[in-house]
């Protein structure tokens, strides 16, 4: 356990490091939300109600993208795994006395806790500035259902972020193409645009089949009250499954990939 309290220690060290890179991910994410704010803002000055979302329902909505995002997304592993498999540094790891995904999870952890201290700051002087009708959790519930959930994507999302990074092993030299199509598709299908439930019923009910609606979507969903009563624990349900699944899809490509690793590079 102190190895990889330490481990946690040193990557907050290295997140402030860079400072650069971690101050334009942030511009990047307010930019974003800003855009997302004034449009809906927009959209709401003509109509009371859309798809049966409130004002203030889409507009924290739009708010908790910018804390969610900032808590799921936000892992430093995800642009290391593959470079270090094709690169040959994961022989590093080898020889050392740690569990390379602990080692990776404890790292995203400790750059998931340094943006949530950021987003907390920006949520709050964007709320003094813009004055959102921003609401809070509809019931105790609803709290707990969405921090479970946030739980939930956070897993979700490093083992599917290790799944796709593993393949690697076998193609070294188009880790820069997974890492496209992983953002592209978590950007697009996770609900960080916009609400899932705004999509025609037949695309939904596709999505509800991916791990994608339960990084963004679901967990905020739950805390605006869309998503009420026995229906959060069958979601919840959901979310623990795929956490479940990704895992032992990691842990087996992983174990596969072991096999066949030449270290190349080194």
């Amino acid at each position: 356990m102190r190895k990889y309290l330490r481990i946690f220690s040193t990557s907050w060290q290295d997140e402030l490091t860079y400072r650069l890179n971690f101050v334009l991910w942030r511009v990047r994410n307010i930019l974003r939300l800003l855009l997302t704010y004034f449009l809906w803002s927009g959209v709401f000055l003509v109509n009371s109600k859309i798809a049966g979302y409130s004002s203030g329902q889409m507009l924290t909505y739009v708010f908790l993208v910018l804390v969610v995002q900032s808590i799921v997304l936000s892992a430093p592993s995800g642009d290391s795994m593959g470079g270090e498999i094709g690169s040959g540094d994961l022989s590093n790891y080898l020889v050392k006395p740690v569990n390379y995904l602990k080692y990776w999870f404890t790292r995203d952890i400790a750059s998931k806790c340094l943006n949530l201290v950021f987003a907390a700051g920006e949520i709050t002087l964007l709320w003094f500035w813009l004055q959102p009708p921003v609401s809070l959790p509809a019931n105790f519930p609803a709290l707990m259902g969405f921090l479970a959930l946030l739980i939930c994507g956070i897993l979700i999302y490093f083992f599917f972020e290790a799944s796709a990074r593993f393949i690697a092993f076998w193609t070294p030299e188009y880790t820069w193409g997974l890492a496209f199509l992983t953002m592209v598709f978590i950007e697009t299908l996770s609900g960080m645009i916009f609400p899932l439930d705004l999509l025609p019923g037949s695309i939904k009910t596709f999505l509800d089949f991916t791990p994608f609606p339960y990084l963004i979507y679901y967990p905020i969903s739950v805390y605006v009250g869309r998503i009420t009563g026995p229906a959060i624990f069958v979601i919840i349900t959901k979310a623990v499954i795929w956490v479940f699944i990704l895992s032992r899809l990691s842990r087996f490509i992983w174990s596969r990939g072991l096999k066949v690793y030449g270290a190349e590079g080194r």
